[in-house]
C-alpha cells in the first residue's frame, strides 16, 4: 500500500494553554478568542460578558466536552476555566470512585500515575474538538516551583502551571503554544546599592521558553506580545480554513442523508446561519446549495419517510 504523503503546513485549529498569575485578565483575555464557550470550572467568569457552562464536578465538565464533540452549537472555542480546577475535579472523583481518601492510598506513586492516566483521557477528548475544528483553550493559574537542571550546579526558581508533576507534561506536550501572563517588572538599584522591582503594571504575554517560565508557539509569534487578542491573530487564521471544511463537511453528509424535502429544508436554513456568522464562504454555499437541489430532484416526486 503507497504512503500518503502531505506537503505543506496543516491548516487546523489551535490547541493552547493560557496561564499566570492571579488576577492578571486571563479569564477576560480567553473571552475573547473566536466565538468562545468557557466550560466554568471554579466559578470564576461571573462578571464576563460571555457563554458559559458551570462545571460543578468532573463528570459535568467531561459529559459538556463529549456533548460539544457532537454539536458545537455554533461555538468556535471551547474554554476550560481553569485546567488546574479541573485536574483537582478529577482527583476527587477518582478518590470518590474508588474508596479512597487520598493519592497515597493506592500505593507509593500509583495514585499520581493513575490521575495523570485519566487526565490523559480528557486530552484525547480535546484532540477531537481540534480534529473537529475547534480551538480548545486550557486557562490555568501559575506557581512558582524550584528546579534544579543537571547540567547546572544551582538550582533557581522559575513559573510553571500549577498541576501534579506527571499531568503538567501532558498539558506541555498537548499543546501548540503555551502563553504565560505576567506583570513587566524593572529592576532598578536604589541609593543604597539594593535592587528593587518597579512597574508592574504593563501586562505581557511571553511565548518562548525561558529560564523564570514555560511558554511556546508554533506560530512564529514574537517572544512577547501585549495581554490582548490582537496579537494573537496568527493563532487562529489556521483554524479558520479547518472549521469551515468541517461545518461543510457536516451540512454536505446531512444533505446526503436527507429523506425528505423538509430535511433538506432544515438543511437550507443551516446553512444560512453559517453563510450569516462567516462559517462558509460564497464557493461553500454554491457548493451546498447545488447539493441540496441534486437531492432534492432524487427524492421527488416520491419522498420517503423520515
Amino acid at each position: 500500500m503507497g504512503l500518503k504523503i502531505e506537503r505543506g503546513i496543516r491548516q487546523e485549529p489551535v490547541a493552547a494553554v493560557l496561564y499566570g498569575t492571579e488576577g492578571i485578565g486571563k479569564s477576560t483575555l480567553a473571552a475573547d478568542f473566536p466565538k468562545p464557550l468557557i466550560l466554568d470550572t471554579e466559578h470564576g467568569s461571573g462578571r464576563i460578558n460571555c457563554a458559559r457552562v458551570r462545571c460543578d464536578d468532573w463528570m459535568a465538565l467531561y459529559g459538556a466536552l463529549i456533548d460539544l464533540g457532537g454539536d458545537p452549537q455554533g461555538f468556535q472555542t471551547i474554554v476550560i476555566d481553569s485546567i488546574d480546577w479541573a485536574e483537582s475535579m478529577l482527583r476527587d472523583h477518582m478518590l470518590k470512585k474508588d474508596g479512597k481518601k487520598s493519592l497515597e492510598d493506592y500505593g507509593f506513586g500509583k495514585g499520581h500515575v493513575k490521575l495523570a492516566e485519566q487526565f490523559a483521557t480528557l486530552l484525547s477528548v480535546l484532540d477531537q474538538l481540534v480534529r473537529g475544528g475547534l480551538h480548545v483553550l486550557l486557562v490555568g493559574h501559575s506557581t512558582v516551583k524550584r528546579t534544579s537542571p543537571p547540567d547546572m550546579e544551582e538550582g533557581y526558581d522559575r513559573y510553571e502551571l500549577k498541576l501534579t508533576r506527571q499531568v503538567a507534561p501532558l498539558v506541555k506536550e498537548w499543546a501548540d503554544v503555551i502563553l504565560f501572563a505576567n506583570y513587566r517588572t524593572k529592576l532598578v538599584e536604589g541609593a543604597d546599592g539594593r535592587v528593587r522591582g518597579r512597574g508592574g503594571k504593563e501586562r505581557i504575554l511571553y511565548t518562548e521558553r525561558a529560564a523564570a517560565w514555560d511558554a511556546k508557539n508554533r506560530f512564529g509569534l514574537p517572544p512577547e506580545l501585549p495581554m490582548a487578542i490582537d496579537g494573537l491573530a496568527p493563532l487562529f487564521a489556521a483554524g479558520a480554513a479547518a472549521a469551515g471544511q468541517a461545518a461543510f463537511d457536516q451540512a454536505a453528509e446531512y444533505i446526503a442523508t436527507a429523506k425528505s424535502v423538509k430535511a433538506l429544508g432544515k438543511a437550507g436554513d443551516r446553512i444560512d446561519e453559517l453563510a450569516s456568522d462567516g462559517s462558509l464562504d460564497t464557493d461553500q454555499v454554491a457548493e451546498l446549495m447545488g447539493m441540496i437541489n441534486r437531492r432534492h430532484e432524487e427524492l421527488e416526486p416520491v419522498e420517503v419517510g423520515q
